[in-house]
């Protein structure tokens, strides 16, 4: 229950000056475990601190809500979503602590209150939307049309709800008793505890991150904004870019997407990354973009220049050494994938029964039952309304998603990577067996099984956060699932908007390489590769291969690994047009160098100003999309 009782206020400030992170594991029996996380980290401040009140949902519903959209037009533009919730807890900080002091607010939040504000706003602004832009973008490119809003609306939300209450089994056994790192979570308790404790700190994070947001959204302006102006069209930096380039690469080379472009999102996605991974991604577009599609356009195989058509035949050497590095890298961790089923017993084992004072403020398991039930009845009626899907393949779908499911998490605790893609791929392989020739059968199996594994795996990293700062798990919970219902309607009536026809995805715009990605893997299994084009053929088992390899490399090399390429960054480049590697190396050069030069400063403004550039980058680009075409969107979402 959500309630704004707060404690004398010198409890709060002792709490969130003296808090210190368990970070070395408590060892014993789960029992001894349990109770010593219980006195030594719980007892208070998780009893005796505000968390869960209706600031802390407001505020994380609409910074989720916000940064939704960021998501949803960088997810479009890159593949990936970008985690919500140390840039949450930075804005949130700020906000409130300058509430307090212009008086709109008596006191600021306490550390727990925007633990559960991180936990509202991560859900509503990353677990919600992931799907969209793989799985929905992918079928409106096999479709050719979207799904009905209500559909749409409905799948998101009931595909949250299975993978949020999923993870209520898991949390014992991995967080509890394991102890499982889940290095995001544990980055989140430090934000949060260096804004509480060294509150100067937590407001120049803040500035910087709000003075790169504000740049980059000016920036974004003069990129896209004053295309739409006639009177400032020629002075844009797209125009200018596109002068330059046609002087510097020519026509052919332009064609072939090789050229140079402005737009900081990417510099600053880069920076995040990593120098590995970005490295990988140059390497990649320079072997698809300046030889692999030339060799094609000799060949006589590509007749028209421009990316639509060249990504028609370099996706399919990308998508496979993504799809077999990432089966490979599942099967090597086998211990790992062994290990989460054997949790599988241990949660429900009578004997797994916490102790009395942890039952009473653990999520109950008649909440998992319930949010499993509801969530299997609705997606097996969803499937079978939108796809005459039979209702036995849904229940097998949501059974075969547990199980995935819960080695994503284990995996996720572990490695700090939801391997989303190969949950998924191993579902569309099944259902390729099980329902051969149904594309859309085969995506939106693959779908349940994606949307599930990265809701439980995003709420079991913010209950790593709570754990670690001694927070009520059952009230994160809630604010966690509170925060489904605005992610929900913002992030589909946001992407309803913005795709308002099938041609904007795999566009030059929004090359969308997840949607990308979904879409060949459920062409080929129900066709058959022999009804793809011999070179297409060819391409997918080099690039398999070319997988393979770069998967097995670190496990023989493992002191060279952070020299060695990425497969996914290697396959990823040849789904997105040449000048996003580029852009990428540059951002993680640029913070490589940083960080050499002085890792303070690095380590303190790297993250937030990354953040700021990529939210307010994109924010721009969604209202310019909007003010563009307004009008045309309202009447096709109002039915006109």
């Amino acid at each position: 229950m959500i309630s704004d009782s707060s404690p004398p206020k010198n409890i709060a400030e002792k709490s969130a000056e003296e808090i210190e992170l368990p970070l070395k594991n408590f060892t014993g029996t789960p029992e001894q475990i349990e109770r010593q996380w219980f006195d030594q980290v719980y007892r208070g401040r998780g009893d005796s601190m505000k968390q869960l009140t209706w600031r802390a949902v407001l505020m994380g519903s609409v910074l989720g809500a916000v940064l939704s959209l960021t998501n949803l037009y960088i997810g479009l533009k890159s593949g990936w979503g970008m985690g919500v919730a140390i840039t949450a807890c930075i804005l949130s900080y700020a906000i409130w602590t300058t509430f307090v002091k212009i008086g709109l607010a008596k006191v600021p939040m306490t550390i727990l209150e925007n633990n559960c504000m991180q936990s509202c706003a991560s859900s509503a602004g990353y677990s919600t939307g992931g799907t969209l832009i793989s799985a929905f973008a992918a079928f409106i490119m096999l479709n050719g049309h979207a799904l009905s809003l209500p559909l749409t609306l409905a799948w998101v939300f009931f595909l949250a709800i299975l993978g949020v209450t999923m993870a209520v089994p898991m949390k014992k056994q991995m967080i509890n008793i394991e102890q499982l790192r889940f290095p995001s979570g544990v980055a989140a308790a430090e934000t949060l505890r260096a804004l509480h404790s060294h509150g100067e700190k937590g407001m120049r994070a803040a500035k910087a991150l709000g003075i790169a947001g504000l740049l980059a959204a000016i920036d974004n302006f003069w990129h896209d904004g004053f295309a739409v102006i006639p009177k400032l069209a020629a002075f844009s930096s797209d125009t200018l870019c596109t002068k330059f380039n046609e002087f510097f690469f020519g026509p052919a080379w332009m064609g072939r997407t090789v050229m140079m472009s402005w737009e900081p999102i990417f510099i600053a996605s880069g920076a995040i990354m990593g120098l590995r991974v970005c490295l990988s991604i140059l390497i990649g577009s320079i072997v698809c973009w300046m030889a692999y599609v030339p060799f094609l356009q000799h060949a006589g195989l590509i007749t028209h220049a421009g990316f639509r058509d060249c990504v028609q035949w370099t996706l399919w050497p990308g998508v496979s050494c993504m799809v077999f590095a990432s089966l490979l890298d599942f099967i090597l961790q086998w211990r790992i994938s062994l290990r989460a089923f054997v949790d599988l017993g241990k949660m429900f084992s009578p004997r797994s029964k916490s102790l009395g004072e942890m039952e009473a403020i653990e999520t109950p398991m008649s909440w998992f039952a319930a949010g499993q039930g509801i969530s299997l009845v609705a997606i097996a009626l969803l499937a079978h309304a939108s796809f005459g899907m039979p209702y036995w393949q849904s229940a097998l779908a949501v059974v075969m998603s547990f199980a995935l499911a819960l080695v994503a998490c284990r995996v996720t605790g572990e490695t700090d990577t939801t391997p989303i893609g190969p949950m998924g791929k191993v579902t569309q392989l099944a259902f390729g067996a099980l329902n051969p020739g149904n594309m859309n059968v085969n995506l939106m199996s693959a779908n349940i099984t994606a949307g599930a594994a990265g809701s439980a795996a995003d709420l079991l990293t913010d209950l790593k956060s709570g754990y670690l700062l001694g927070a009520h798990p059952r009230k994160q919970f809630i604010a966690q699932f509170a925060g489904i219902f605005i992610g929900t309607v913002v992030s589909v009536v946001a992407f309803t908007l913005i795709v308002t026809k099938p041609e904007v995805i795999g566009s030059d715009q929004f090359p969308a390489p997840a949607a990308q990605t979904w879409a060949a893997v459920a062409q080929a299994l129900s066709k058959g590769f022999e009804a793809l084009a011999p070179m297409k053929t060819w391409s997918i088992v080099i690039g398999g291969a070319v997988g393979l390899v770069f998967t097995v490399l670190p496990r023989i090399f493992p002191k060279q690994e952070k020299y060695l390429p990425s497969a996914s960054g290697f396959g990823l480049a040849w789904i997105f047009q040449w000048y996003y590697g580029v852009l990428f190396f540059l951002g993680a050069l640029i913070s490589w160098w940083f960080a050499k030069k002085s890792p303070a400063k690095a380590e303190e403004f790297t993250f937030p100003v990354a953040s700021g550039v990529m939210a307010g980058g994109a924010l721009m680009g969604v209202a310019i999309i909007f003010w563009q075409n307004g009008p045309e969107m309202w009447k096709k979402f109002l039915g006109f």
